[in-house]
């Protein structure tokens, strides 16, 4: 009896001690909003591979690398993430810094049908860039598509898919960088749809599209989609592009980098929360102005999973 009562006392103890600490730890983790940003690291161009610094990218990179650990988020698109033999893997630069898995899809290798033709051009060039996905959860599975080339022939877009297994559940998360081009962003739509029609897919990347155009505008509504910044920010304008890296000032002026949802079983809001981030510059070494890119990030807390937004 004696022996009994002591271990039901030590029980009691564990049960609101450590143990029971950690499991209030894995309850909030498995209840809070799924945080996700996308952002386009500007490159400097092909030639930066063997004529500079891809406009001060090591600086920008610093800057980004600050600005992204302090946003805390699971899930990171990236768009414009190169490849030299100077700089390294940019992407996996990043995830190393942030402590996050990745997977990189590189565009430039797609050119030409021929992948030898591709090798030697990249080689030549020193230079391979496309989009990205970083995440603090495992990711378990990946493929990239290539998109149809209706604008401009010899300039290849990929979009990448990366399934994440989260605390909540599988996950699709995709990242492209469109070129202005509405076969392409029909295709993406085409490609996340099928895949939403499995759970929820959440689609980020520079679309280099207003929302106002035909292409992005079909996505939304009665398109499966939902903009994100937009269900959070009805009226904000959300401007993330044109900043030029040395100015003294903001010199924003468009909106196409977005955050969009599909597949979802839950009713709005979708996004809990969502803001225009990496926005603020800081001095350079020789007390210039720097801003981390030519756009600037978006940021969402999104409801999924049955999770819901804090009141």
């Amino acid at each position: 009896m004696r022996r009994a009562a002591l271990v039901l006392a030590f029980a009691l103890t564990m049960a609101s001690g450590p143990l029971a600490e950690r499991s209030s730890a894995v309850d909030a983790e498995t209840r809070r909003p799924l945080r996700v940003v996308t952002f386009n690291l500007l490159h400097g161009g092909p030639s930066s591979g063997l004529v500079g610094d891809g406009d001060a990218l090591e600086a920008r990179l610093s800057l980004t690398t600050e600005g992204l650990r302090e946003l805390g988020a699971d899930v990171i698109a990236l768009q414009e993430a190169s490849v030299t033999r100077g700089r390294g893997n940019v992407a996996r630069r990043l995830a190393d810094a942030l402590g996050m898995h990745y997977v990189h899809a590189p565009a430039t290798s797609r050119v030409f049908p021929i992948p030898f033709v591709n090798r030697i051009i990249v080689t030549a060039m020193n230079f391979a860039e496309g989009p990205a996905v970083l995440s603090r959860f495992p990711i378990v599975d990946s493929e990239v598509y290539d998109l149809p080339r209706c604008a401009k022939r010899l300039d290849p877009r990929v979009l990448l898919r990366v399934e994440i297994d989260t605390p909540w559940g599988q996950l699709a998360v995709f990242s492209t960088h469109t070129s202005r081009d509405d076969c392409q962003v029909a295709r993406v739509a085409e490609v996340v749809r099928a895949r939403a029609a499995k759970g929820p897919a959440v689609l980020m990347g520079d679309f280099n599209t207003a929302e106002s155009a035909p292409a992005i505008t079909a996505l939304n509504g009665p398109g499966g989609f939902v903009d994100a910044f937009r269900a959070a920010n009805v009226t904000a304008p959300g401007l993330t592009v044109w900043q030029r890296p040395w100015a003294a000032e903001p010199t924003v002026h468009r909106r196409v980098d977005y955050i969009f949802v599909a597949g979802l079983s839950s009713t709005p809001p979708v996004a809990c929360a969502s803001r225009v981030v990496l926005d603020r510059p800081r001095l350079d070494g020789n007390g210039r102005t720097l801003w981390p890119s030519d756009h600037y990030g978006v940021l969402a807390e999104l409801n999924l999973f049955g999770i819901k937004c804090a009141p």
